[in-house]
């Protein structure tokens, strides 16, 4: 069935028959190449908004180097810019990002709860440092049970996917 749920995931039937509200421990874990692909999503999204911000500024500016320095400051822009609506989005009631919430992912904590600001700010943190060891802090996640990452370590947070696709 495909929207089968169980009685205590629904909130009118649990007032009904008075059943607490249970913390039901996530199950289905994200594997790393759905990340890889929410991740790419997500940057092809904020470089198309970095390129049409760009192009207007390069309409704008008369002296070569002025463009230049428009052209190679989305080096330095686009991750960033990534990163701060990752930690927006992540803490969002969605719980994910566009790319995330394409492939049918999301972040929570190792409840299954959704995630504070500064949980995902710490998570996207993580991440620069899961990069700046060449990629050795994502893959933690193949040796891992719950495909959790160091960013996810660090954070205590899970990348879930829904039970039902």
């Amino acid at each position: 069935m495909d929207d089968y749920k169980e009685a205590h995931e629904i909130p009118a039937i649990r007032s009904l028959l008075g059943f607490k509200s249970t913390i039901v421990q996530p199950q289905y874990f994200a594997s790393l190449d759905v990340r890889l692909l929410a991740m790419a999503v997500d940057y092809l999204l904020v470089f198309g908004m970095y390129s049409v911000v760009a192009l207007v500024l390069l309409s704008f500016a008369n002296q070569q180097l002025v463009k230049i320095a428009i052209a190679l400051s989305g080096i330095v822009i686009i991750p960033i810019a990534r990163s701060v609506y990752a930690v927006f989005m992540e803490s969002s009631k969605k719980q994910a990002t566009l790319g995330k919430q394409l492939l049918g992912i999301k972040v929570c904590d190792e409840e299954g709860r959704s995630i504070s600001l500064g949980r995902s700010l710490l998570r996207n943190l993580g991440k620069w440092l899961s990069t700046l060891t060449f990629g050795l802090g994502y893959l933690f996640g193949f040796f891992d049970r719950k495909q959790q990452c160091l960013h996810d370590k660090l954070a205590g947070t899970l990348v879930v996917k829904e039970r039902l696709l």
